[in-house]
């Protein structure tokens, strides 16, 4: 059995979990501990606040309990924040204080992506634009490059039509900030039309990095209708889990990062941090 420990920010898009575990069809368990969240975080410093040191500390002891052979805290905003360096020295603070490997979901993406072979992305959140810039600073740290990207505003999607702003330097597709509340209750229709509106020609892959929003179900139709792999924040979540824990496992239903036997052959960088004290 391999045990993965999710700390998981509020009460949004965690029944994904459990229905990964049953797509997995393996051993593998997902138990997971609700951080606490002080609203619902969309602002820079909001989403600091969301990953301090004491609030990922409370889940600990209980995931340990659970068996938890590696620890990942389930948020990619409350991780790229801190860009990084801060990032890093988040996930090693976690590592020390549980004497297990961990990581976060913003490194998830970084792995995956890099996993695939790619380099690349286009990115689909509903994110203030100077979140989304800061996420694409985070990824190009990794030597990834964000072509386009597009965000959700309240009650829909905007689309990639002409007049299109730009944030930091990357074209996007403009829309507004929707809650993560908001964003929970997305079904496939609405989340499709934000990955559709995010994409580009130049893109090899596409991201949908918030955990808030329901993505497990929907791989298969989001590739099909993209024609190229979609990174889902649950989704590599527990890849980068998995990772920590060195196990592979081959789930076709989870998208092409689940249907990938081997690593592209030098794509993968060395685990990253793994403090154990």
């Amino acid at each position: 059995m391999t045990t993965v420990g999710l700390l998981y920010p509020g009460h949004f898009a965690e029944d994904d979990f459990p229905r990964i575990e049953i797509m997995l069809d393996t051993d593998i368990r997902l138990p997971l501990f609700h951080t606490d969240t002080d609203e619902d975080a969309r602002d820079v410093d909001a989403l600091r606040a969301l990953g301090a040191p004491d609030r990922l500390a409370e889940g600990v002891d209980e995931l340990r309990l659970a068996g938890a052979e590696a620890l990942v805290w389930a948020s990619t905003g409350g991780s790229f924040v801190h860009g990084w360096d801060g990032a890093q020295e988040q996930i090693a603070a976690l590592a020390r204080t549980a004497g297990l490997p961990a990581s976060s979901t913003s490194f998830g993406f970084a792995h995956a992506v890099r996993e695939l072979g790619a380099r690349r992305v286009a990115v689909a959140a509903a994110w203030p634009e100077d979140v989304a810039g800061l996420f694409a600073a985070f990824l190009a740290s990794a030597g990834i490059e964000t072509v386009a990207a597009a965000g959700g505003g309240v009650g829909g999607v905007a689309p990639a039509t002409g007049g299109i702003p730009t944030a930091g330097g990357i074209p996007t597709a403009g829309g507004g900030v929707a809650t993560a509340r908001e964003v929970a209750g997305w079904e496939l229709e609405q989340v499709k039309a934000l990955a559709l509106a995010a994409d580009h020609p130049d893109a090899e892959v596409v991201l949908l990095p918030d955990t808030a929003l329901h993505t497990a179900a929907y791989l298969p139709e989001l590739e099909e209708a993209l024609g190229k792999p979609v990174l889902t924040a649950n989704q590599v979540t527990v890849r980068e889990g998995l990772r920590l824990t060195d196990r592979r496992v081959w789930a076709p239903t989870l998208g092409t990062l689940f249907a990938t036997r081997e690593p592209v052959l030098g794509a993968l960088e060395p685990k990253g941090i793994e403090v154990r004290e």
